[in-house]
């Protein structure tokens, strides 16, 4: 018995494999199912038979390509914020002609354009974060860590009159504005509708960030 039970998932492994070579469905259909279903319902109301119709896809395709719905959300945050800083580093770091204060003005904007035109999942990343879990964690030590270090390294030296705890609570009222409208959508989400919608909330909200930064910074 144990041997034919081997045999059919073996030749169950071989189906998938043949399928995915004969019409290979793409990585990123079934990324962009999950994360309108995780910021619709949330990651732990969103089941991988939910993606896997939303994508239209098999059930065991998506098992094949991230192992399940844990590996699909690590796999899309992975992407997410290896797009985030390379934008980072392309639009701000590496334009040494800016001060430091230019850069983090340039730095605020590149921050809220990516998220706002990522909104689905930087909602969901911004709410996962509220939780307390082995995910989370990783997160605050990676991807989050080296925000917050491209943030101090660019704020803190325009803060020539402040102590290192004022500079800190600056700091964190900076990286609230940043994730504020991803943590509380819902408070704001029927005023941006639409792509010039959302260009000029971009636009407005980026302003009132760099007042404030005039305000602190001088």
């Amino acid at each position: 018995m144990q041997d034919i039970m081997g045999d059919c998932r073996n030749c169950y492994n071989k189906g998938v494999e043949h399928a995915l070579k004969k019409n290979p469905p793409s990585k990123q259909k079934v990324i962009d199912a999950a994360s309108l279903l995780f910021f619709q319902n949330g990651f732990h109301g969103t089941s991988v038979r939910d993606i896997a119709d939303s994508a239209e896809v098999n059930v065991s395709l998506i098992s094949y390509y991230f192992k399940g719905k844990q590996g699909l959300l690590e796999y899309a945050v992975t992407k997410y914020y290896e797009a985030y800083f390379e934008e980072i580093d392309e639009k701000v770091l590496a334009n040494k002609s800016l001060s430091k204060y230019e850069q983090l003005k340039q730095l605020v904007a590149v921050i809220i354009e990516y998220k706002q035109s990522h909104l689905q999942l930087s909602c969901t990343i911004h709410r996962e974060m509220s939780l307390d879990s082995v995910f989370v964690r990783e997160m605050l030590v990676t991807y989050l860590a080296k925000e917050s270090h491209y943030l101090s390294q660019l704020l803190f030296p325009l803060l020539t009159d402040q102590s290192t705890e004022e500079k800190q609570l600056l700091l964190m009222q900076l990286k609230g504005m940043l994730m504020t409208p991803y943590l509380l959508h819902n408070e704001w989400k029927y005023q941006v509708v639409g792509y010039h919608s959302h260009q000029l909330f971009v636009k407005r909200y980026v302003k009132k960030i760099h007042e404030w930064l005039d305000f602190v910074a001088h």
